[in-house]
């Protein structure tokens, strides 16, 4: 590039501080600059708006490819490097501030350019629990401002310490470094009063910058609304960014939070919406045809950070349509049973019983409690990562059965400092530390073990300095992290289960009961980052909460690649609905929030689907396999080819009558919290392919064991075939009398109707396959699993004994990809897309029920 070039194209991005892209070109023209440099300049600029749009994350939905105007830092900026090099003083390293750099930086493109004449945009960024989100919209904030947003208003949750923990954090990262850039309307200990005239601060001669952290508080946000409308002859030229963090909470279908968010927009005519949220799900569900806060412009996923413990980390999740189930995470082995017995005793289990209720300290709340203060003394014996020491008590949103846990959970802090007098109290708390720290080895997290005999010294001063605390509304209490080390226990509800960082915290005891997917991934404080001591984290909880979280860490991750493959489609927020997959337990998020969603129409089509969840009592089972000898007779009676390969463990029976698998659908029972299985929409779709497509009319049916020999299973038809052994997940799905073996099907065994060489071929190359050999023919596959399969090797420490009552008969489909018209089952909900903006054949397909 010429000299020439190099001097117009600084001139040109000094202009887009001023001016539009549009308009900056104009501009530059009228300078006399020749055709071939603006040309060039042209092609420059588009190069570098590529270059974030097409960034690897954070990936994003956008309505209407906007223009991406913003294309980075400038030299000359202040408020974005200042961000930087205070985050570089607290430790963070050069790939993870990268990584912050082109995440905000490609949030900060999809805004409009701060000289428009008018907008009003809105759009949403999902992120993970405790991820980091306030530093991404601070860094957004920071973008904005260096090139031009004037009124940058933060709506900071619910509670009082939410919003002051937010104000202190902007203070700290925007207005300190820079302090004559910044004027605030709100401080520490003061939400929004409007005591000044609004000329101070958005006049002609204020060119600061103007900060505003407030409460999602009706009262607040109306003195806010009123003070902004007497202001709008300041407020022509004053482009606002507004930031709702926890934009699912207090903003959706509320009647007088969500209206006055609005009116506050409406008060400015160049502002732009962003909503941050870590449980997105109302957000997606409002109806964009309405007057509301539908992202309708942009949908952003932040990269998941290095080192987070999030939800799938913890609790592993389920395989995906077209996933290798072997591939997919168990997740840490932190999580610990507390049994169904243990949950009357540290909640009330009806309103009546919460006057006077009194907890009882369980083994494993004990167990809980005592693990707390040997990681408190163990991580003070190696002196690295996070200074404070937080465990969480969270049964109950009652305030008076947190109080209630003061004086029993003191009691132990005594008895537990006493028994360190007592050769067996310290025996037992050895016992307790090893049996932990074998579990979950220090070295696989690149931490250093710290044997029992160093942490005893410190233990009695840790006693000393922990803290009982009961943080809720009605105390005075209030965990503080800002003078010095803390160690705490802390005993809450919802002061503590949305937005508030618990720093430190190592332990948490859970057993609150909730309805909603939302609710449920907020309360999950325990998720984010835990340099120093990553191997210590311990969640106490009942297994039907632990499946709960692994259905949602699902969920999640479906959401998520919704979002992903909708961009790799040039879709946009107001052409897709991403769909949230159900569950027989929770509601996706408040009634009141789903009102304006639809059923959203999911198809078998290409997929897999697998048991993995059982029963293990005797009479279940049995029932199980009666249905599977049924269907084999029938198979063997009805196929029009068989393939037998005894000394392989394996039989195949070819073009076996549809009606013969709805009849083993009607009588085999899957699980009844599974979530990836439904005997009525299997069979609902089957019947409409076979009605509707003419496909679906035949079935192979195969049997998969291991070769016969000494652990035989005799199905009928004179079918036998060795056991197989699946070893069950440790608590990590099952109530009582449930098993979760996580894995059934390979990929080799869902290709193994097909012909050629198929044990290296991937999913898409299986599909491709069946679509070729046999486009119209389901495949059911049984597998016979013994009772007591033990896991193949000590490293499996995920996993123990299946401990069943009788052997297990599990069941694998594998749907051939519709060609053509397709039919729909209902699994999902999403938002009800407004049809008069879609394209002629995609309301078509809607109306005829195809799967668009």
């Amino acid at each position: 590039m010429t000299d020439e070039f190099n001097d117009n194209y600084e001139t040109f991005v000094a202009l887009l501080d001023r001016f539009p892209p549009v308009e900056a070109v104009k501009r530059l023209e009228a300078f006399g600059v020749s055709q071939e440099v603006m040309q060039q300049i042209r092609e420059r600029h588009e190069a570098d708006t590529v270059r974030i749009r097409e960034l690897e994350e954070p990936q994003s939905v956008v309505l209407g490819n906007r223009d991406t105007w913003y294309t980075g830092p400038q030299p000359g900026d202040k408020c974005w490097p200042a961000i930087a090099e205070l985050l570089r003083k607290d430790g963070w390293q050069e790939p993870a501030i990268r990584s912050l750099d082109d995440s905000s930086t490609r949030i900060t493109s999809l805004l409009n350019h701060p000289k428009e004449r008018a907008f009003a945009t809105k759009g949403l960024v999902v992120g993970y629990v405790q991820s980091g989100k306030t530093t991404s919209f601070t860094s957004v904030m920071a973008k904005a401002a260096d090139r031009g947003y004037k009124l940058f208003i933060v709506l900071a949750g619910i509670h009082n310490g939410l919003r002051r923990q937010t104000q202190a954090r902007l203070v700290q990262q925007l207005v300190e470094p820079n302090p004559s850039k910044w004027s605030q309307l709100t401080g520490l200990d003061k939400d929004f009063t409007p005591l000044q005239n609004p000329a101070a601060y958005f006049g002609s001669s204020n060119k600061t910058h103007v900060l505003c952290v407030v409460k999602k508080n009706a009262t607040v946000l109306r003195k806010l609304s009123r003070w902004l409308a007497s202001a709008s002859e300041y407020l022509k030229d004053c482009p606002a960014l507004i930031v709702d963090d926890e934009a699912d909470q207090a903003t959706v279908a509320t009647k007088s939070i969500n209206p006055l968010i609005l009116s506050i927009m409406e008060s400015l005519p160049k502002s732009a919406y962003v909503g941050y949220t870590a449980s997105p799900f109302a957000n997606l569900l409002i109806d964009p045809s309405s007057q509301d806060l539908y992202p309708e412009h942009f949908v952003v996923n932040l990269p998941k950070p290095k080192g987070h413990f999030g939800t799938e980390v913890l609790f592993g999740r389920y395989a995906l349509d077209g996933e290798d189930p072997n591939e997919v995470d168990d997740g840490h082995d932190m999580i610990r049973s507390v049994p169904d017995d243990d949950v009357s005793c540290v909640r009330p289990t009806s309103r009546d019983e919460v006057e006077g209720f009194e907890p009882v300290i369980t083994d494993t709340l004990r167990r809980a409690v005592e693990y707390f203060w040997l990681v408190a003394a163990a991580r003070r014996v190696r002196g690295t990562g996070n200074p404070h020491n937080t465990m969480l008590i969270h049964t109950s949103v009652n305030t008076s059965v947190h109080n209630s846990f003061k004086a029993p959970l003191l009691h132990l802090r005594k008895r537990v400092g006493q028994s360190l007098a007592e050769q067996a109290g310290i025996a037992a708390l050895r016992r307790l530390w090893e049996e932990e720290t074998a579990r979950v080895p220090a070295e696989e997290f690149g931490e250093k073990p710290v044997p029992f005999d160093e942490l005893l010294p410190v233990l009695p001063a840790v006693l000393d300095d922990c803290r009982i605390i009961m943080d809720n509304s009605s105390s005075e209490d209030r965990l503080d992290y800002e003078n010095g080390p803390v160690i705490a226990i802390a005993v809450g509800g919802n002061t503590l289960s949305r937005g508030l960082t618990l720093e430190g915290l190592s332990v948490s005891y859970f057993v609150r009961a909730v309805s909603a997917y939302d609710t449920l991934l907020q309360m999950g404080r325990w998720f984010g980052f835990r340099n120093g001591y990553a191997d210590l984290p311990r969640i106490w909880m009942t297994d039907e909460l632990a499946e709960w979280f692994r259905h949602l860490a699902t969920v999640e991750t479906e959401m998520r690649r919704d979002i992903d493959v909708y961009l790799t489609e040039s879709e946009d927020p107001l052409t897709f609905a991403v769909r949230l997959r159900t569950h027989p337990s929770l509601r996706v998020t408040a009634a009141a929030k789903m009102r304006d969603a639809v059923t959203a129409a999911s198809s078998y089509s290409g997929r897999r689907v697998q048991t993995h969840y059982f029963h293990t009592d005797a009479a279940w089972l049995r029932r199980n396999a009666e249905a599977a000898n049924r269907l084999v007779e029938a198979s063997v009676a009805t196929s029009v080819r068989a393939d037998e390969c005894p000394e392989e463990g394996r039989y195949i029976f070819r073009d076996v009558p549809h009606e013969t698998v709805l009849d083993f659908l009607k009588s085999y029972r899957f699980h009844e919290d599974s979530p990836e299985n439904d005997a009525d929409l299997i069979i609902g779709y089957i019947r409409k392919r076979v009605t509707q497509a003419g496909s679906l009319g035949r079935w192979n049916i195969a049997v998969i064991g291991n070769p016969a020999g000494e652990r035989d299973y005799a199905f009928g038809g004179g079918v036998t075939v060795g056991r197989i052994t699946r070893a069950r997940l440790k608590s990590k799905g099952a109530k009582a009398g449930t098993a979760d073996i996580k894995t059934l099907m390979s990929r080799r065994d869902a290709a193994v109707d097909l012909s050629g060489e198929t044990s290296r071929l991937n999913e898409t190359a299986i599909k491709k396959l069946r679509t070729a050999q046999s486009p119209d023919t389901g495949l059911l596959v049984l597998y016979p699993i013994d009772k007591d399969s033990e896991p193949h090797s000590s490293k499996e420490k995920s996993r123990e004994a299946l401990g069943a009552e009788e052997h297990v008969i599990g069941v694998g489909l594998v749907f051939p990809e519709a060609v053509g018209k397709d039919s729909t089952v209902e699994k999902y909900i999403s938002a009800k897309l407004p049809l008069g903006l879609l394209e002629e054949e995609d309301v078509l397909s809607l109306l005829e029920g195809e799967d668009a």
